[in-house]
């Protein structure tokens, strides 16, 4: 932990020294920082990773490292399918998005991250931009005393907000810490587009899956979605309306969505694409 702080201690001061702006400079010299440091780079900063309650996960159905059984087999065959879309578009940024609350985007968001990096090809960032109600940090049992909206903000560099599961090797955490009222303000901040930009071309290898407020409850979505390449449509079987669906596409025309996730199906695979 000391020698944590102390890297901790050198960032900080080596983001002051170098910053040619107060706002935008530390996020980015925080996440020009290499994913998986060697030698060299573990006197800079490591990610710290967080013990996982394994009786949390499965009462939320969160998948175990490796995304192994029946419910890791329907994930890693969407995995398989976006990532083709993905590798399509020469794209490595993901929105998960849904027309109104309730469709489980959230957990389809986790899910997803975790099989993506079951794959030792590729490595995963997990964010929560959903900064209305964040969600993620619920979900894993994470009680973080920094975020997303902090590096935003500049209050904070990126790396400090990072962490990893114990298990998930590949599977990295960007969590949100509270509501923002004025999210979609933050959203569309230079700062915003600047950190995603920086993250998405730091990493060949890896895939940034964003989970965003849904799409008809507030204007977030369309806000944030200039950020990414391709979106992902998450709909509830017997509650997620056709209109609704029909409304969110059509207001999201510039984003190229490549598929759809079924929750709640009464077929026998609970995830369909």
């Amino acid at each position: 932990m000391e020698r944590i702080q102390k890297a901790m201690d050198r960032a900080h001061r080596f983001a002051a020294e170098h910053a040619s702006t107060p706002d935008v400079a530390p996020a980015l010299a925080a996440a020009r920082a290499p994913e998986s440091p060697g030698a060299a780079d573990t006197a800079v900063f490591r990610t710290p990773s967080m013990p996982v309650d394994q009786a949390l996960f499965e009462h939320n159905r969160i998948l175990l490292p490796g995304a192994p059984g029946e419910a890791g087999r329907a994930y890693k065959m969407l995995r398989t399918q976006v990532l083709r879309r993905l590798d399509q578009l020469g794209a490595n940024t993901l929105a998960v998005l849904s027309p109104k609350n309730g469709a489980g985007k959230t957990l389809t968001a986790i899910n997803l991250a975790i099989a993506i990096a079951a794959e030792e090809a590729r490595t995963a960032l997990l964010i929560d931009f959903d900064l209305r109600n964040p969600g993620i940090h619920k979900q894993l049992g994470l009680g973080p005393e920094i975020g997303i909206e902090d590096c935003i903000a500049g209050r904070i560099v990126v790396r400090e907000a990072m962490v990893k599961l114990a298990g998930y090797e590949r599977l990295t955490v960007l969590p949100a810490r509270h509501p923002i009222e004025s999210s979609s303000e933050l959203l569309t901040d230079q700062r915003t587009a600047a950190v995603v930009a920086e993250l998405r071309s730091r990493y060949p290898n890896r895939i940034l899956v964003f989970d965003i407020p849904p799409v008809l409850q507030a204007d977030d979505a369309l806000a944030f979605t200039r950020n990414v390449q391709a979106g992902l449509m998450v709909v509830r079987e017997g509650e997620t309306r056709r209109e609704d669906v029909v409304r969110s596409i059509e207001m999201l025309r510039d984003l190229k969505i490549i598929g759809t996730v079924l929750n709640a199906s009464r077929e026998a695979q609970a995830t369909g694409y």
